[in-house]
């Protein structure tokens, strides 16, 4: 392995160390029937803007939660993921806004939320689909430490 290969893997996996030390919560998806997640949390700008990059894998029971101070329309992009994922879009309520299924691996197109939401929820791709997840259902949040869940 040449250098430069040992820079990129190094760096690689100081990054992909730095987004597993992020806190967790269990995301809970409100439906016909209900789906748990162990997610990692992204609420600062420096983990929301690492997101799940360099992953080669993910399990199915698990994500990252995107969490944002204030409601806005937020865009997302794949740059430097390697796995195929849903978008999850939450609003302030814990309603499921919108889902973008699929997103293609390093494709640099903007996925816009298309409306004001608080929380973005990103699992492996097909998963939503798969499990029956849809506009409308409901998410709770459950954070260590913490007696109540809420969304916000």
């Amino acid at each position: 392995m040449g250098f430069p290969n040992l820079i990129f893997a190094l760096a690689c996996c100081l990054l992909a160390a730095a987004v597993v030390a992020q806190p967790m919560a269990i995301v809970t998806i409100h439906g016909e029937q209900s789906h748990q997640f162990e997610v990692e949390v992204a609420a600062t700008p420096e983990s929301r803007s690492q997101g799940l990059m360099y992953r080669t894998e993910l399990a199915d029971d698990a994500g990252m939660l995107f969490v944002f101070e204030r409601p806005a329309e937020v865009g997302f992009w794949m740059r430097n993921t390697f796995i195929p994922l849903d978008m999850i879009f939450i609003d302030r309520r814990g309603r499921i806004v919108r889902i973008h299924p699929m997103a293609e691996p390093h494709d640099e197109t903007l996925i816009s939320s298309g409306q004001p939401v608080t929380h973005v929820l990103e699992i492996n791709g097909g998963l939503a689909a798969e499990l029956g997840i849809e506009p409308g259902q409901r998410m709770t949040v459950d954070w260590p430490g913490q007696a109540t869940s809420k969304t916000e």
